[in-house]
């Protein structure tokens, strides 16, 4: 799916899928915010800026600020994902300006008890006492940051293109329910068309019309867990000109069409997400 930039509120949140309810697919995205995965059961591929890795039992991965990320449909998995302000752990703030992971992906951390308890530990800490919670919860950061940090390798990011690109997928996430082209962003944005679309291609690793369609196919998903709308209300709703687009785009993305998905994905509203925040910006940004 198409990227998006995201600003997060929240400088802490988990999303806890142990009971394997929510598969880990989300659209490429990018934020401030740290964001780990702990695959604890189950096997998905991902990508991280123009690298793809696979996400396997017991594995981490680790995608630092403004990286651009998103996780590939698979089955089901047993994860938790975690959302986090680096500005809560200052005195880690070195090893996360103006350097990347030279591979995301951090092997055999649920081998290691240690880690493993660290990571179960933070995924409950709204249980914790609310006086102490956030001093609690950045104990546990970094006693886990820590040591994660200690096993990976760096090398120096590139950062001029990364504004441009915040740019970009921020007004195209704003607007991608009206009709957008390539020569819509460079006027309304004063970009050359040839530089947006080589950014697409090299950074965000699609085609402009794909990450289009895949931002309306997203918020499309949304409307049919959420509303009974119809599928040709939807449709016209998210941007497609005709239903016929719509259901191959739709096809594409997720690999069923709308009716198909609307019949299998669990219903949900607003008032009844565990989880509300985080995940629903992966899906559709401020």
């Amino acid at each position: 799916m198409g990227a998006m930039y995201e600003n997060k509120k929240e400088d802490f949140h988990c999303r806890n899928e142990l009971n394997g309810h929510y598969p880990l697919a989300f659209g490429a995205h990018l934020h401030y915010h740290l964001e780990l995965v702990y695959m604890v059961e189950g096997c998905t591929t991902c990508a991280v800026d123009t690298g793809e890795y696979t996400l396997q039992s017991g594995d981490v991965l680790l995608v630092f600020p403004n990286q651009v990320h998103r996780y590939d449909p698979a089955e089901r998995e047993r994860y938790l994902l975690f959302i986090i302000n680096p500005d809560m752990m200052p005195e880690l703030s070195r090893s996360f300006a103006g350097a990347a992971p030279t591979s995301p992906i951090v092997r055999g951390v649920g081998n290691d008890p240690y880690m493993h308890n660290l990571l179960m530990t933070l995924s409950r800490t709204e249980q914790m006492p609310a006086d102490y919670r956030d001093a609690i919860t950045k104990g546990y950061l970094l006693a886990f940051f820590g040591e994660l940090l200690s096993r990976m390798t760096f090398k120096e990011r590139e950062q001029s293109d990364s504004l441009t690109l915040r740019t970009i997928v921020s007004y195209c996430a704003q607007n991608y329910s009206r009709e957008l082209t390539l020569a819509t962003l460079e006027e309304e944005l004063h970009l050359s068309k040839y530089y947006i679309s080589h950014l697409f291609g090299n950074k965000i690793g699609t085609g402009f019309n794909d990450y289009i369609n895949a931002l309306r196919v997203s918020e499309a998903c949304r409307y049919l867990r959420r509303t009974n709308k119809s599928i040709t209300e939807i449709s016209a709703l998210v941007g497609f000109g005709t239903l016929r687009t719509f259901n191959r785009a739709f096809i594409k993305q997720v690999g069923t069409s709308p009716s198909e998905y609307r019949k299998s994905a669990p219903r949900t509203t607003d008032a009844d997400r565990a989880n509300p925040e985080v995940i629903e910006n992966v899906e559709r940004a401020n």
